[in-house]
């Protein structure tokens, strides 16, 4: 994408080259990253500063409509078609899915890091509370568990392709477990990072969407779907680079993600934080802007 339109709020609205933008100072395009949208589909753009390994500054969209005259399809997304397929043909015939959060991240040459935690956990209090295990308890959870291990089991890379192209996962009742024990229904699961909002005694959601730009010291990634919600990664930062690559701020631009975690309030009730439940970045994924 060469132009995008720029729509602030309260201003009349303007359209950008890439030469135009990049040459705005840092804190312009920090002030306008969010407010950029494919002249062609009207989807969210995103701003990709020149990288150092010699990538040139561009604009894209992870959202662009099949339709669109700016989608230019590479050999990659071609590939990601298969996936988002298998999404589909689970919300079709399938009762469930089961997110495997182990599914191996592929870089190429890049090597990824390795997880270690063990298993999702949200507060106990969040959970249906079971005070004495009957028979009748232990039946349904092993009803559960098998029914969990027989559902199609498919990583974060997949369900984050599906829900970017728009399918029909986010609003769908398809069950969906996240380990053998804890399955939600999949609208009450995916929640774009537009519509984020703190849940009832912090229970977790999978929250999605494209990364605008990330802080300088990279602790800090600002969703370009909303201006109020921040995600906040120092305590699984260091682990998450090195998972991903990453090696400098201008990879989490225009960025792709998804990832398991609690919606939360400042203190001034201002902005909304989003944090990772663990610390273990396998709760995460990360999808490469395009170039």
């Amino acid at each position: 994408m060469l132009d995008v339109r720029c729509e602030q709020p309260g201003e009349t609205v303007r359209v950008f080259s890439v030469y135009g933008f990049a040459k705005l100072d840092e804190a312009m395009q920090e002030q306008l990253r969010q407010s950029l949208f494919c002249l062609g589909c009207g989807a969210r753009a995103y701003f990709r500063r020149a990288s150092s390994d010699g990538k040139a500054a561009c604009f894209g969209s992870l959202y662009h409509s099949d339709e669109c005259p700016e989608y230019r399809p590479s050999s990659a997304s071609k590939e990601h078609e298969a996936d988002i397929a298998a999404v589909r043909q689970a919300i079709k015939q399938e009762d469930g899915l089961s997110i495997d959060f182990d599914a191996p991240v592929r870089l190429g040459r890049r090597s990824a890091g390795q997880s270690t935690a063990s298993s999702v956990r949200e507060p106990k209090s969040s959970y249906e509370a079971h005070p004495q295990h009957t028979s009748d308890t232990r039946a349904k959870a092993a009803e559960q568990a098998e029914d969990a291990l027989q559902a199609p089991k498919l990583g974060l890379k997949k369900l984050l392709l599906s829900l970017l192209r728009g399918s029909e996962l986010a609003g769908s009742d398809l069950w969906v477990y996240t380990d053998e024990i804890h399955r939600w229904r999949a609208k009450n699961l995916f929640v774009n990072f537009a519509d984020a909002i703190p849940t009832e005694k912090g229970a977790p959601r999978m929250y999605w969407g494209t990364l605008s730009h990330a802080d300088k010291d990279m602790h800090w990634l600002n969703p370009t779907d909303s201006r109020e919600v921040g995600i906040a990664i120092s305590d699984v930062r260091d682990a998450l680079l090195k998972r991903f690559g990453i090696k400098e701020r201008a990879d989490f631009e225009g960025a792709g993600i998804i990832l398991f975690g609690k919606c939360f309030y400042t203190k001034d009730k201002k902005r909304k934080i989003i944090k990772p439940w663990s610390q273990d970045p396998k709760w995460i994924y990360l999808l490469p802007a395009e170039d």
